[in-house]
């Protein structure tokens, strides 16, 4: 088996562990680390055994694949010029900061015969792939991804930086068109929203209602999927899972509620069967795995066997054009019915409950 030839762009926060893992993988030579910043860059190369290039330019010919780890406003660029020089290609999430940008990606891919995937890390969530299988036509899914500021990624905000990951999750769970989006939002440390709410709605009837916020005196990566089956809950953060279910009590016994109103009811001992007897709890076996890994593996999968990615530029594309959408219905939310009550300063006195924009 002829190794992958391999490149890393951008040493960040992220770039650093994508060359570690690309080092390690059996089948993949790491050719080289580019990064414009040569400390870091020769660093990263230095402690992996590869050499450094400050231009990625210099590696067309010598590389089959690469994976592009810069931040958010260079992914187009850099993309659309590897995938045109027959590069296979894993960009970082989001694909792009635009719809119109994600969707020429995915089109010279396809032209170009190219694998191209994009860096949803929580569908390779042990908790979320455990919960994954015993999830069936949703109704009802919230999801809470918040956490202290980190001064990264300040070249978007909170929708493309965090909500992103969700955004990504919903649609593989739901699958179906999206109908309509509401959602407010504020800018609190910059020029870009900071923490918005936003709620989705499905032609097949289910709900989203989403909140991301960067910067939030705690931590939580959490999401609640309901349906006619019962409830999901996925701890992202402790990567593991819980399903709630109605047992064979609940649903041929006798009604709970029949039994409360009998003569000389134990309500305490009623109260205590609710979860066990007439709720059923089961935690999903979630196999410990490396997120990170896992999804660079699938990459590798893909281009070796040029076979579809789990996620895929067209996945990442849909992704972008429900964020798109989001922020444009942040934007259209009038604060206090004037157009100076859009994203600005937080004021909290001025929340208002969800509208439709229009």
């Amino acid at each position: 088996m002829n190794p992958l030839r391999a490149a890393v762009i951008g040493t960040g926060a992220l770039g650093k562990h994508h060359a570690r893992i690309l080092s390690s993988l059996q089948g993949v030579t790491l050719t080289a680390i580019a990064e414009l910043h040569e400390a870091s860059g020769r660093a990263v190369a230095d402690k992996h055994n590869t050499r450094w290039v400050a231009d990625y330019h210099d590696l067309l010919g010598e590389i089959d694949m690469a994976v592009v780890a810069v931040p958010t406003v260079a992914h187009f660029r850099i993309a659309r010029e590897l995938l045109s020089a027959g590069v296979d290609l894993f960009v970082e999430k989001p694909l792009t900061p635009t719809a119109t940008q994600a969707r020429e990606l995915v089109e010279l891919a396809e032209e170009q015969g190219r694998i191209l995937q994009v860096g949803h890390v929580e569908r390779f969530n042990p908790g979320f792939v455990a919960a994954r299988a015993a999830i069936h036509d949703p109704k009802y899914i919230r999801s809470e991804r918040v956490s202290p500021y980190t001064y990264r990624s300040t070249d978007i905000g909170v929708v493309f930086d965090m909500m992103i990951h969700d955004i990504d999750l919903v649609l593989n769970l739901v699958g179906e068109p999206l109908d309509s989006v509401e959602a407010f939002g504020v800018s609190i440390m910059g020029e870009h929203e900071d923490a918005v709410q936003a709620r989705l709605r499905f032609t097949g009837g289910c709900i989203a209602d989403l909140s991301a916020n960067r910067v939030s005196p705690t931590t939580s990566r959490a999401m609640q999927v309901w349906s006619s089956d019962g409830c999901a809950q996925i701890d992202f953060g402790a990567r593991e899972s819980q399903i709630y279910s109605a047992t064979p009590t609940l649903l041929f016994g006798t009604p709970p509620l029949e039994r409360v109103r009998q003569p000389g009811a134990n309500l305490e001992q009623l109260k205590a069967e609710v979860f066990g007897t007439y709720i059923g709890i089961e935690k999903p076996l979630a196999t410990p795995r490396d997120q990170l890994t896992e999804e660079l593996v699938d990459f590798e999968r893909a281009v070796r066997t040029r076979s579809t990615p789990q996620v895929d530029g067209a996945q990442g594309l849909a992704a972008v054009e429900v964020a798109e959408a989001i922020l444009g219905s942040v934007a259209a939310h009038q604060w206090d019915a004037s157009s100076q009550g859009r994203v600005g300063a937080l004021r909290v006195a001025s929340l208002v409950p969800l509208k439709k924009a229009g």
